[in-house]
């Protein structure tokens, strides 16, 4: 049922037994809908054609009709092709949310790309692996130090496949008085373009004329690498085709049946970059025909700001976003505009929830969803269908199991804890030259494993008691510790690591990381902190890093991550005790 196109009646056999969660399905909606064949840029397109006049952006208060983003869209297609892009070329977009963001990214499929999200976050290290395993030639950023020069620094690595760099000047984007002052009071952060290097093409430059060449790209096609560590930890490019990506938006908009078309204000704080709000801020707005207030990164002033000017109807969250908006002021006043309030990313606390729709009137819905399922595979229906503390019902078309921890292919009865497997018409291809990786996650009837433990009630309902995968949630992000781990390995006083994740009141959690140091050798956690600055972006930095004569260890001399994660456990208990 993956990589396609496919109606979610082939799935439905059997009796409401096999399929529990169709005994509280809300009324008008339909579970075993059919999705139809399209690309992005047609649903792209037919947005445009139907809602031309209509706000598509308020980016810090200028603004783009959808018509004008289709006219920057098409032209930043013909860019591309000039520029040598064609079907399956790799084109990497390494953007704060922006109209720039939504340009380049519609205008490479246009032309033929698929595209490589990358995170502003990464430091070079991250990038130029992710450039190298993915084969990215041409990518996208913004002329802001520290961002533009570790891309350019890219382009004359040994061996990197980066061919092109196009440049866009982030002030240009910003209402006219506000863009003249960033250019004034923040040209220190401003990076000149190298001059004489044709390597380097300023984004003005790329969509400054031209008509936007024919899409050819069919909806199997592969539309965007998105990067995670899926269960192994180890980064990898999951290969999301235009069907999954589209079926997924028209998945989460038959659910959401509050949001009225062409009439809905989102706010757009969370990350394009990341698949959470690619899917569920970004293409869902654009289909919906909603206006994206997007901010290019969440600072409080700023993100009050827009709310108190543009009122918006939806916000679309991680539980550290909805946990911000309460600790640092928000009023009731300020959230009097809410209709829809959607959780994801992490597990959000019960009382962050609560507290929220006491003070905005709102309900807050949680769902789940995973990178390789485009990612919405589940959520919370409003009203009184809302369950706090699960993770609500499958989304139309999305088929659910729990199965077996020991035996994988042995399906498990209501009540039983499992391994949570999902198929449908959002599932990933799979991952980007990995075949064997694959074949572990992704079963031949289509069932993909998501590496979380839970319980599927007699309802249908879905609770997450445990986690397979061996990976931090940090506000919503994917936190590997192996990733921390080989960072401070390559410390030459450091004998051993073993990095997991912490209870964090405001991020969810946080990493934490327990160094064993060589015979001889001293480290303090200071000195690790400053050697890591370089290495890691600021959600994989540890909070706690303490360092050990000796890390615990098997029988066998492996390092275990058991006795660890009981500590910092513990250590929370007591604290929240004492409080």
């Amino acid at each position: 049922m993956h990589g396609g196109t496919v109606a979610a009646t082939e799935a439905r056999v059997g009796s409401d037994d096999a399929l529990p969660w169709l005994r509280s399905y809300p009324p008008g909606i339909s579970w075993d809908m059919a999705f139809p064949a399209e690309t992005l840029p047609e649903m792209f397109d037919a947005s445009v054609a139907r809602f031309g006049p209509k706000t598509c952006m308020d980016f810090m208060g200028r603004r783009w009709s959808f018509a004008a983003m289709g006219a920057l869209v098409d032209s930043a297609a013909a860019g591309f092709r000039r520029l040598g892009v064609t079907a399956g070329t790799r084109v990497g977009l390494c953007l704060p949310n922006s109209p720039f963001f939504v340009a380049a990214f519609f205008g490479a499929l246009k032309a033929g790309a698929v595209v490589v999200n990358y995170s502003p976050l990464y430091v070079e290290e991250e990038l130029a692996a992710q450039v190298a395993d993915s084969g990215t030639e041409v990518m996208v950023t913004v002329d802001l130090d520290p961002l533009l020069p570790r891309v350019l620094a890219l382009l004359d690595r040994p061996g990197s496949p980066l061919k092109h760099v196009v440049a866009c000047q982030f002030s240009s984007a910003l209402p006219m008085a506000k863009g003249l002052a960033f250019r004034v009071l923040r040209r220190r952060s401003v990076v000149p373009l190298p001059r004489g290097d044709g390597r380097v093409v300023p984004f003005k430059t790329l969509s400054g004329h031209g008509e936007a060449p024919v899409c050819e790209a069919k909806p199997d096609d592969v539309a965007l690498l998105q990067y995670t560590g899926g269960t192994t930890g180890v980064p990898k490019g999951v290969m999301l085709t235009h069907a999954n990506l589209c079926a997924n938006v028209r998945q989460v908009l038959a659910w959401n049946t509050v949001m009225r078309e062409g009439e809905e204000r989102v706010l757009a704080v969370l990350p394009f970059f990341h698949i959470f709000a690619l899917t569920a801020v970004m293409n869902v707005a654009i289909a919906r025909g909603s206006a994206l207030i997007a901010l290019p990164r969440f600072d409080f002033e700023a993100v009050m700001a827009a709310i108190r000017r543009c009122r918006p109807t939806v916000i679309p969250g991680v539980p550290t976003l909805f946990k911000a908006l309460l600790d640092k002021g928000a009023t009731a006043e300020d959230l009097a505009s809410l209709r829809s309030c959607v959780s994801g990313g992490a597990p959000l606390p019960m009382q962050v929830k609560e507290d929220f729709e006491a003070r905005s009137g709102c309900s807050v819905t949680e769902g789940y969803g995973l990178t390789e399922a485009s990612p919405v595979c589940f959520s919370n229906p409003p009203g009184e269908g809302n369950r706090a503390g699960t993770i609500g019902l499958p989304i139309p078309g999305v088929r659910a199991e729990i199965r077996s921890l020991e035996d994988p292919s042995r399906v498990l009865s209501p009540g039983e804890k499992g391994e949570l497997c999902v198929a449908g018409p959002h599932v990933m291809k799979g991952y980007w030259n990995r075949p064997e990786e694959t074949a572990a996650v992704l079963g031949a009837d289509g069932f993909l494993r998501t590496g979380d433990v839970g319980i599927m009630g007699a309802d249908g309902y879905v609770t997450l008691v445990d986690r397979i995968k061996d990976l931090i949630l940090v506000s919503g992000f994917n936190v590997y510790p192996r990733t921390i781990e080989e960072a401070l390995y390559r410390h030459p006083d450091v004998a051993a690591v073993t990095v997991v994740g912490m209870p964090d009141e405001y991020r969810g959690e946080a990493p934490a990381a327990f160094v064993e140091p060589r015979s001889g050798a001293s480290l303090t956690p200071d000195a690790l902190r400053e050697f890591l600055k370089d290495k890691l972006s600021p959600v994989e930095m540890p909070r706690l890093i303490e360092v050990r004569e000796a890390l615990p260890r098997s029988n066998v001399g492996k390092l275990t991550k058991t006795e660890l994660r009981a500590e910092v456990l513990g250590r929370a208990a007591s604290a929240a005790a004492a409080a």
